[in-house]
Order: C-alpha cells, then structure tokens, then sequence
C-alpha cells in the first residue's frame, strides 16, 4: 500500500537549506578574490600585507627580483588584475603559478603542459601606470599560490576574476547539501568538508567552452583560450590547471557530482555534445576525448560517452537531446558491440584499450566487459522511452549473456575476486571488481561481500594500490570501490576508505585542501603516473579532477541513501546505510523537485525525515528490527521496505 501524505512544507524550493553544513562550502561568495595571505617574502618589499588586506594600499618592490607569495587559501582559477601605481622605465615583473606548496618557485610556474615547463609570465619595460587585466588566454585555470617578482615598482589593488562556471551568478548556491558528523576520525567534519570539496573541483572543472588549453602549449608558457568543441556555453572537463579538456570516462564520475550538488547538467549536455561530432564515419566509434587534445582509441571511455548519455537523461528528461544524438548514439554502440566473441565476452583491440591510464585494457577485459553491460543496460531504457521496444529487448539479451560469461570465464571464486581478463595469471583488479558490484554483474549479496573483502589486500594507510598500474593510487577507480562497498552493506569499510584515501588528499600539505588530486603515489608523493606517461614531472599532476569527487555523489546516494529509479526520480528509492554513523542530513534537487533525508541513530533507536516531491513515489528501506512506525503509525511487518507517496514523513525504528 502507498502511503500519501498532504506535504507540510515547500517541496520545490531552488537552493538548499541554510545550516551548518554552509561553512564547508569552498565556493566564493563573489566572482571578484583577493589573497587571504602572505606566504613568503624575499628581497625588499614595503607594504605586502596590503596587497591581502586593503586594496587600496601600496606594496613597493625595491630590491631587484624581490618577490611575494600570496596565498588564496584554496584552489582558484581565473583572470588576475592588478593597478601599477608607480614605475621607472626599467621596471618589469612576473607571475608564476602553483596548485601546490611544494612547487612554488619564483622562476617557473607548474606544469599545465606535459614535456613543456611553464615558464613565467612576464610583462616587460616599458609598463603603464593604471590597471592591468589578463587576457583569456594568459589566465591560470587552477593555482593557490601566486608569485609576484618585481623590479622597482609599486602596486596594488590585485584581484582574481573567476572564469569557472561562467553561467552562474552565486557560486555558493547549491541546490543539494549534506552534513554528517565523522566522531571516529581526527576531524569530526570530514565527511562534510570532502562532500563540499568534490562539489567545488567540479564547480572548477565547469567552464567556457572557448577556454579549453591550447595543443600544443606555447613554449614554456600556456595558454587558455582554445576551442574545446563545437558548442557555446559550459562545459564539464578532466581539471582546472589541465587538461581543460572533455574526457568522458572522468565524466563517470563528475556528472553525478553536477546533480547532487548543483542540479545544473548543462555542461554535461555540451560535453556530450562534442563527443557525438567526435564521431568516425567509417567505424562508428567516438574519440577518446575531445578537442583540443583530440585521443583516439578508447572502447572504455566510448562506452562512458554512450553511459554519460543515460545519466543525462535519468537526470534531466530531456529527450529531444537523446533523439538529437541517437544515431550516432547506436552507430558507436553497434562498434563496440562488433567486438563481442564466441566467448560472450568483448574482444578489446589493442588500438582501443586505452583507459583511465592503467596497463593491460586489452582482450577480454574486466572493465571494458562491465562498461559494455552498463551500456546495454542504459541503452534498453533509453531505447524503452524512445518506443523502440525490439532494440530494448535485443539489449537486454545481449547484457545477459555479458554477465553470464562475465562470471564463468573471470570470476576467481579462490579469491573471492574476478580476474582482469582471461588468462588463470592475470591480477584481480580494483576497477573491473568494483564495476562489477557498481553495475549489477554478480549474481550474490555474498559474491559482493566477497569481492568488498578481497579489494582490502590492496589498502594502505593512504587508499588502494592500483594492481591495474604500478605506485599507483587512483581517486577515479577508487569513487567506484567506494561506491562497491556501500552496495556490498559494508559501510564502515567504505567510510575507512574515505578516511584513508580522501582523508590524505584532503589534509596533505602537497594538496591544496580544497579541490581534489588526480592521483598520487603510495608514499602520498604527487608523482601519479610517473613512468607511466607522465615523465616524471610531479608538478603536472592535477589539484582539482572531477574524476576523484567520487565521495560527494556516494555520501547522498548511499549515507542519505537517495537514488532516483526513473526520470528526475518520479520514482525513487531512499535506503540509507547507516556506515556506524550517529547521524546524516541532506538532499539532491532534479526539475521535479527536492529529495531530502534525515535521519539519526540515538541509542537503539533510527528515526528518519523524508521529504520528496508531490506526484512522485518510492521505496523507503529501513534498517533495524522490529516495528517500523510512519508518522507514529505502526506498519505491518512483512519487510525492511515502506511503500511511499511523495510528501513529508516520519519513520522509526528499533536498531
């Protein structure tokens, strides 16, 4: 039986609630920044503390090359001005730019561009007095520190203007939120501020279409102003330093961070976009990613294009787009299909093994055969909406006989793990274990518990070591473990994770305690992909990924317990796992309104506030035992479940 209840209160509200959770937002309260403070000062510089605390007051350099270091508190990114207030014919100075502490160097700024050091950027005798602004393309897209090297000259008034998610006003207006206490771990807010600071990388990682970095980068320097496809308006890239570029496999992830926090998928919608005019007219398959970098070769990240297409849709409804995109949509589905085999597995061809960066994608591979399922799956129900009920059932079937094989042919039951493709020898990996339990390839709760289990003889005190590529911990795989454990029940194991993995990212002081790394090493250097195609070069590695804010899209989906079961959650299911927790609170927003949960666990008791919008309905799982009460009236007892109409509720229950 539904139940229905008259709501209490306003179920379309635009932005969240206020509370405390508000502290946590990293977001600006404006799109004009100044420096929060001075890190460092060499030579002879009068007045520096001005440049942070009055923009009217003077700084004067006199020493040659004497600098200053301002310290922005938390990544930034976007179009730097400052007033020359006084200059002989000889003065000039500098800007270098880094994410991390660790790189700050008045002679160099960071790497933006691989096998090509960023320079300085100078400006050269003779200056003029007045302002001077940036151009576009000389912004820095990601940076807390900046270095100012002078030469005789006085300043002042230096100021940031945020380029990132140009088509908002309030960069603080979320319309989703989430607040939760972490009393076993030495910050109690931690949950809370790593919810906020997935929320704000991928607040970075929106931006101007025409913004993208220029390929190949100037020499020594940068530049920021190149087209990233064929679209006007916001789009959802890999960083804010770099690339600047749309990869669709980060998009796995940073999509469902867009919805939970900002319900604002447009970026997504572009980004798709510009992958569909990736496509090959000959074989049907999608680029790796798109311009300007332009990588070919990626079965995986194809499969994320055609996925990504799914999760825009379940968010948003909006099926014009997928009607607009659905030719090339089943012309890139029919080329990865092509390289299923008589052993019910696809066949990955070593020109389109090509992930996240991890070795060995090649041949009947775990994570490929998961993406391709997923795939299948999506794309039944988008083919269902779109009335092509054959192609649907003809979906289906062929996921079927995926998962059958998937099983039979990798499953490794003496682990307690599948194997990454074929071979007896091959190593049992963290993405293609934790695909299989994100997306529904195992056939037992017990099979995840097992797999859950067995992804914990890859932990070390800072997050998973990669089996998949060596000294290597990987945020984007690791949102997807994350995600496993909480399907698997094990919610305190994926609350340790979080704890260790993100815990390091957030408070190490190579990171910049606001945004999150792309990846690191298992001793927490910022050497992530090394000897793996990164050359060595530290300062490369990215401060603000949206492919590592796995946790902000998990923690609602999973503490909150909200999923949406149908388009824009006209249907729905809200099962918290409660991962030893005192306590949670937040919600998400789609076009039919907001979906919030609170719940607290005092004593022997769970007691549960659920809002959702009229017109819509769910199913509410509730853990404990016993009698379970809605609104104070007592259910009968045949299940864990409550059937739900939406509106307000109440729900308790014995722990």
């Amino acid at each position: 039986m539904l139940l229905h209840l008259i709501s209490l209160i306003p179920l379309c509200a635009a932005l969240a609630p206020s509370g405390p959770w508000d502290a946590f937002n990293y977001a600006p309260a404006s799109r004009i920044v100044k420096p929060v403070s001075i890190r460092s000062i060499s030579g002879t510089v009068q007045g520096a503390e001005g440049l942070v605390q009055d923009s009217e007051a003077q700084a004067t350099f006199t020493g040659n090359s004497s600098y200053v270091v301002l310290d922005w508190g938390k990544e930034v990114g976007g179009i730097l001005s400052l007033t020359i207030d006084s200059a002989t014919p000889s003065s000039q100075f500098s800007f270098s730019f880094t994410e991390s502490a660790e790189f700050i160097n008045p002679n160099a700024s960071d790497d933006s561009c691989l096998n090509n050091t960023d320079g300085i950027q100078s400006f050269r005798a003779p200056l003029t007095k007045g302002l001077l602004t940036q151009t576009i393309g000389q912004q820095r897209g990601g940076f807390r520190f900046l270095t100012i090297v002078e030469d005789h000259l006085t300043i002042s008034n230096i100021s940031l203007s945020v380029t990132f998610m140009p088509h908002w006003d309030d960069l603080r207006a979320y319309p989703g939120y989430f607040f939760a206490p972490d009393p076993g771990f030495h910050d109690v807010n931690f949950l809370t501020k790593i919810w906020y600071a997935g929320a704000y990388t991928v607040q970075m990682n929106t931006i101007d279409s025409h913004q993208s970095r220029q390929q190949p980068c100037p020499v020594g320097s940068w530049a920021t102003n190149a087209s990233g496809g064929p679209v006007d308006g916001p789009i959802l890239v890999d960083g804010a330093k770099r690339d600047r570029n749309i990869w669709p496999g980060d998009c796995g992830i940073s999509t469902h961070t867009e919805l939970v926090a900002l319900n604002d998928l447009e970026p997504t919608k572009n980004s798709l976009t510009v992958m569909f005019t990736t496509q090959d007219p000959v074989t049907g398959a999608l680029q790796y990613s798109a311009p300007p970098i332009n990588a070919h070769g990626s079965d995986t990240y194809i499969a994320w294009s055609l996925i990504g297409t799914h999760n825009y849709f379940l968010y948003t409804g909006d099926l014009e787009f997928v009607k607009t995109v659905w030719a090339n949509y089943t012309r890139a589905l029919a080329f990865l299909e092509s390289q299923v085999d008589e052993t019910g597995l696809a066949d990955v061809p070593t020109a389109f093994q090509n992930d996240w960066g991890r070795d060995g994608g090649a041949g009947h591979n775990s994570a490929f055969n998961a993406l391709l399922y997923r795939t299948l799956i999506t794309t039944a129900d988008l083919a269902t909406n779109l009335g092509q009920t054959s192609l649907a059932a003809a979906c289906l079937a062929n996921a079927t006989a995926i998962k059958a094989a998937y099983n039979t042919i990798l499953w490794d039951a003496s682990a307690g793990l599948f194997r990454d493709n074929d071979n007896p020898e091959s190593i049992h990996p963290q993405d293609g274990n934790s695909l299989a339990i994100l997306f529904n390839l195992t056939t037992s709760d017990a099979q995840n518990k097992a797999i859950s289990k067995g992804l914990t003889q890859f932990w070390t005190d800072i997050g998973p070591l990669s089996p998949e590529l060596n000294d290597t911990i990987i945020p984007f795989v690791g949102g997807f473990e994350l995600q496993a454990h909480f399907i698997a029940g094990e919610g305190e194991r994926a609350i340790d994770l979080l704890e260790r993995e993100w815990g390091y990212m957030l408070y190490t002081n190579l990171s910049v305690q606001s945004t999150l790394l792309e990846g690191f090493t298992k001793n927490g250097s910022l050497g992530y992909r090394s000897a793996a195609g990164y050359n060595f070069y530290h300062t490369f590695t990215s401060h603000a990924h949206g492919w590592a804010t796995g946790p902000t899209p998990a923690l609602s989906f999973y503490v909150l317990g909200i999923q949406l079961t149908s388009v824009q959650g006209a249907t729905w299911t809200i099962a918290p796992v409660l991962s030893g927790l005192p306590s949670a609170e937040g919600g998400i927003s789609t076009g039919l309104g907001f979906f919030g949960v609170k719940w607290t666990a005092t004593g022997n008791t769970l007691t549960m506030d659920i809002q959702t919008p009229e017109g819509t309905q769910g199913v509410v799982t509730v853990p404990g035992t016993g009698p379970i009460t809605v609104n104070k009236k007592a259910q009968p007892m045949s299940s864990n479940l409550v059937e739900l109409k939406g509106g307000n509720f109440t729900i308790s229950r014995s722990l």
